[in-house]
């Protein structure tokens, strides 16, 4: 299992094929990405990598993440998120994962926060059909109907669907297409529609649902950086001592 990503996104486009055809994508921008902590067994009790993208002013940060980021010699990160990988697949802290980590036409499964929409009515919100346009039906045509107030079963049970507040749920779209991938500009550009809002942060995983392709790098396509050169030298160093 390898990490995935965080990226913000841009929103949508779309790509046009040697046929003539477009395809419609949601562009994705690796903002920075790197790995800033990592997770082991024998102190944490799991694997994995904690990423940051973004770049935050530290004045803006608490004494807390100031320290952290301090202890990591890593700079600020706007957005933190940890991925579980296996013990091989681990990286150094200091590696930026570049676009490339994904290839053109493998599948992804995506998780963002879909856009908010306030208060909704149950037809906007759970897609219902409404009420008869005739038949004895005024003015609330768009209502939700019953919701089981009568003598059976004389009350409205728990989350029964109804109007509410709708959207900002943490929602994960599985199985999405790779359409194209720009390292230079730092770019994934996946098929369809992605979930969230224009700026909004993405995590991007190897689809749970399909073998990872064999052209994908393992453990990541990175960049290092002064500081995970280090990080891979020091037991070498300690060996030779």
């Amino acid at each position: 299992m390898r990490t995935g990503v965080i990226t913000q996104k841009v929103g949508m486009t779309r790509l046009f094929l040697e046929d003539g055809r477009h395809v419609p994508v949601t562009v994705l921008k690796l903002d920075g990405c790197q790995v800033v902590a990592t997770r082991n067994e024998e102190k944490d009790g799991y694997t994995a990598v904690q990423l940051g993208s973004g770049y935050a002013k530290a004045k803006r940060l608490n004494k807390a993440e100031r320290g952290h980021f301090t202890k990591s010699e890593v700079e600020p990160k706007k957005k933190l998120a940890e991925f579980r990988v296996d013990v091989a697949n681990l990286l150094e802290v200091g590696d930026v994962i570049r676009a490339d980590h994904f290839v053109a036409g493998q599948k992804v499964d995506v998780t963002g926060i879909t856009i908010g929409r306030g208060f909704t009515g149950a037809m906007k919100r759970w897609n219902f059909r409404g009420l008869e346009a005739t038949h004895g039906v005024s003015i609330s045509h768009r209502s939700l109907g019953g919701t089981g107030g009568r003598q059976d079963p004389g009350k409205t049970f728990k989350n029964k669907k109804m109007h509410g507040h709708y959207g900002t749920d943490r929602v994960t779209t599985q199985n999405l297409e790779v359409a194209k991938i720009d390292v230079a500009r730092g770019l994934i550009m996946i098929r369809g529609a992605v979930p969230g809002h224009k700026g909004g942060w993405v995590m991007v995983r190897d689809a749970v649902k399909h073998p990872l392709p064999k052209e994908a790098p393992v453990p990541a396509s990175v960049e290092k950086t002064e500081k995970s050169k280090g990080n891979a030298a020091a037991p070498a160093e300690k060996a030779e001592s």
